[in-house]
C-alpha cells in the first residue's frame, strides 16, 4: 500500500513540476524527455526509499527516527536524481534538456508528500483507535520524564488503556506551557487541584520512577486531596522487573510510596553467603518468617528448614517455594520453640549453618494481658533455638527484633530486649525494625478493612508516630545483618523520618476514593495499654557506627554478664509457669531498667 501511495504521489509531483513550467516550455517539444525523466524520477525514488527501509517500518508507531530516516532518504533520493538526470539529459541541443527548476520541484514536493503522507497515516491510526476506543477517563500525567513521554505516546495509540490525557505537569516551571505532543504542561505538582476541577480529571498518573521517597509522598498528598483514582508508572528501562510494553503499565499507588524516604535497594544485596547453606528460619509462617525463607531459597540456599508451630501458613509457603525453586530442597516441621528436646532433634537432624528466628507473640495489646505467654514464648522460645545453635556449631544466627525493645512501655517490647541480651551472650547478632507494612497484625490492613466496611478508621492518638518500612526491607536487613554479623551486635536499617499515624489513615482513606471526616469519619480512641507516642531504635548507650552498607548501623555490644542474666532468667521461668503476672512485670523491669510500665497488668 505504501509503494502504491508513493507511486501515485511521485508521479503527481513529478508531473505537477512540468505544469508549473508549461507556460515556458512546450511539452509537445519534448515529450521523450519528460517520460524518460518520469521514468528515472520514480525508479530513482522507490528505489532509494527502499534501500532506506521506508516500506518496513510501522508507521502507525513512527517517532523521531522513522521521519529522520525519512528526510534523509529524501535527501539522497534528490542527490541521486539530480545527478543521473543532469548526466543523461544533458545533450548539446537546449530542446532535448531537461529544465533544472524540474529538478528541485519535483523533488521537493515529493519529499513534503512523503512526509505529509506519514505523518497522516499516523495521525489518522491514532485518531481512529481513539474513536473507537469507546468511554476515556480523563487523565493528568505528573512529570516529564522518559516514562511520561511513553507514557503518553502509549495511551494515543492504545485505545485498550481508557485513558485520555488532558494535560501534564512538573515541578520545572521553565517547562510550564510546553508540550509533549498533543499534550500541553498546563502548570506544576501544585496546580493539580486547580487542573482536575478545570479539565473534570478522573486519574492522575504520576510518571516519576526516580523521584525519591519524600518527593513521592509530598506529590501523594497533593494529588490526595482530589479524590481521583491515584496510579503510578515503574520505570519502563528496569529491564529486571517488566519488559516495556507500547504502553507502560500502571499500577495502584501503594503505601510504600508514602514511606516519606526512599525504599532501600534490595536488589543489590547479593547475599552470596547463603549459597550452599543449611538454613532454618523459625516462625516460617509468618509475614518476615516467609520472606527470609523465600530470599534464602532465591539466594541459592541447599536447603531451607520451615519451622513453626501454624501449619497452615507453612504449608502454604513449603508448596509455594516447591513450585518456584525447584533446585532448592525444602522441609516443613511443626514445631513450637518452647520445646528445646523437639528443637535439639531438629537441629542434629538437619545440623543448620544459619539460623534465622523470627518466631514470637508480637500483638502489643494481647501480650500486655498475658505476660506469661509473651515471656515463655518470646524468651525461654528464643533461649532454646539461641542454645540449640550454640550447641549444634551454628555459624551465624540472626535474631529478628523490634524498635519496641528501646526503652519498653509494654511487655512485648520488653521481652524482645531480654531476647536480645540473650543472643547478644551467647555471641549472635540481632536484626531491630520497626512497623512491616502490610504484616500480620499490622496497622495498615486493619485501616484497609476499617475503610471498607465505612469507617470509622480508629487511631488511638492524633500524634502518634511509627517508622515504617516494607516487608523486602526488613528480609534484605535481617539478611545483609547476617553476613556482617560477628558477635554481639544490633543491626538498625535507616528509616528515614517517622510517620505519622493520622497521616497515615487520612492518606489511605484519600487513596480509596473518599474524603476523610466526611465520607469516612476518623475516631480517637486513646492509647492502648503498653502503647506509646513514638518509637526509637536505639538507646542512648548504645551509639551508633556506619557499616559497610550506608542503609545500615550498628549500635555497640552492652556489657552483660551471662551468669547474672541467666540467674534472673530461672527466676523469671518460675513466675511465668505459675502465672504471676505482677512478679513476671516487676522481674521485667529489674532486667530491663527502660521499661516503664503504663496501665495496670
Amino acid at each position: 500500500m505504501l509503494v502504491a501511495a508513493d507511486f501515485l504521489q511521485f508521479s503527481i509531483s513529478y508531473f505537477a513540476s512540468w505544469f508549473i513550467l508549461m507556460r515556458r516550455i512546450s511539452l509537445a517539444d519534448r515529450l521523450h524527455v519528460v517520460l524518460f525523466g518520469y521514468l528515472f524520477f520514480i525508479l530513482i525514488f522507490l528505489a532509494v526509499y527502499w534501500v532506506f527501509g521506508m516500506y518496513e517500518s510501522l508507521w502507525r508507531y513512527a517517532e523521531a527516527y522513522e521521519f529522520l530516516k525519512c528526510m534523509i532518504a529524501i535527501a539522497v533520493a534528490v542527490a541521486v536524481f539530480v545527478t543521473v538526470t543532469w548526466l543523461v539529459f544533458q545533450p548539446p541541443r537546449v530542446e532535448y534538456r531537461l529544465p533544472i527548476t524540474v529538478y528541485f520541484i519535483s523533488a521537493a514536493m515529493a519529499g513534503a508528500s512523503t512526509l505529509f503522507l506519514r505523518t497522516a497515516y499516523r495521525a489518522y491510526r491514532a485518531s481512529s483507535a481513539r474513536r473507537h476506543g469507546g468511554m476515556y477517563k480523563k487523565a493528568i500525567v505528573v512529570g516529564t520524564s522518559e516514562t511520561a513521554i511513553a507514557l503518553i505516546q502509549g495511551l494515543e495509540r492504545n485505545p485498550s488503556q481508557r485513558y485520555e490525557v488532558v494535560c501534564a505537569v512538573d515541578d520545572d516551571p521553565a517547562k510550564v506551557g510546553l508540550r509533549i505532543q498533543s499534550v500541553k504542561i498546563s502548570g506544576t505538582v501544585q496546580d493539580i487541584p486547580r487542573l482536575v476541577k478545570r479539565h473534570g480529571v478522573h486519574v492522575i498518573l504520576l510518571a516519576l520512577p526516580h523521584a525519591s521517597g519524600k518527593e513521592k509522598r509530598r506529590i501523594s498528598s497533593i494529588c490526595a486531596k482530589t479524590n481521583c483514582e491515584l496510579k503510578k508508572v515503574p520505570d519502563i528501562f528496569d529491564f529486571e522487573s517488566d519488559v516495556p510494553n507500547v504502553v507502560p503499565k500502571t499500577e495502584d499507588v501503594s503505601v510504600e510510596d508514602l514511606l516519606g524516604r526512599d525504599v532501600v535497594d534490595v536488589k543489590r544485596f547479593k547475599n552470596k553467603y547463603l549459597a550452599g547453606q543449611t538454613v532454618l528460619v523459625t516462625g516460617a509462617g509468618g509475614t518476615i518468617g516467609s520472606e527470609l525463607c523465600r530470599q534464602a531459597a532465591a539466594h541459592g540456599a541447599d536447603l531451607v528448614v520451615l519451622v513453626d508451630v501454624w501449619e497452615n501458613g507453612m504449608y502454604a509457603l513449603e508448596q509455594e517455594l516447591i513450585c518456584n525453586f525447584e533446585s532448592v530442597k525444602v522441609v516443613a516441621e511443626v514445631a513450637n520453640v518452647r520445646e528445646k528436646e523437639r528443637l535439639d532433634r531438629l537441629f542434629s537432624q538437619y545440623k543448620p549453618s544459619l539460623v534465622y528466628h523470627a518466631a514470637a507473640h508480637k500483638h502489643v495489646t494481647l501480650m500486655e494481658t498475658a505476660p506469661e505467654e509473651a515471656v515463655k514464648n518470646n524468651i525461654f522460645g528464643t533461649l532454646n533455638v539461641a542454645r540449640c545453635a550454640e550447641r549444634h556449631g551454628v555459624k551465624r544466627f540472626v535474631l529478628v527484633s523490634t524498635d519496641k525493645a528501646v526503652n519498653p512501655t509494654n511487655v512485648y517490647g520488653a521481652t524482645k530486649r531480654v531476647c536480645e541480651m540473650i543472643v547478644q551472650s551467647l555471641g549472635f547478632a540481632s536484626v531491630r525494625f520497626g512497623n512491616v507494612l502490610g504484616s500480620n497484625g499490622s496497622v495498615i490492613p486493619l485501616f484497609k478493612a476499617q475503610i471498607a466496611a465505612g469507617g470509622p478508621v480508629r487511631v488511638t492518638h492524633k500524634d502518634i508516630i511509627r517508622y515504617y518500612m516494607t516487608v523486602t526491607e526488613a528480609v534484605s536487613l535481617v539478611m545483609s545483618a547476617g553476613e556482617m554479623a560477628k558477635g554481639g551486635e544490633i543491626f538498625v536499617l535507616d528509616m528515614g523520618d517517622p510517620v505519622k499515624t493520622l497521616d497515615l489513615a487520612e492518606m489511605l482513606i484519600r487513596l480509596s476514593g473518599y474524603e476523610p471526616y466526611e465520607d469516612i469519619d476518623i475516631e480517637i480512641t486513646g492509647l492502648r495499654p503498653g502503647e506509646k507516642l513514638y518509637e526509637e531504635l536505639l538507646m542512648a548507650e548504645e551509639g551508633l557506627q556506619m557499616t559497610s552498607n550506608n542503609k545500615i548501623f550498628v549500635g555497640r555490644p552492652i556489657d552483660i554478664e551471662p551468669k547474672d542474666l541467666f540467674a534472673a532468667l530461672d527466676k523469671l521461668r518460675r513466675y511465668a509457669d505459675l502465672g504471676a503476672r505482677v512478679e513476671i512485670v516487676q522481674k521485667l523491669q529489674e532486667l530491663v531498667p527502660g521499661f516503664t510500665v503504663f496501665g495496670e497488668v
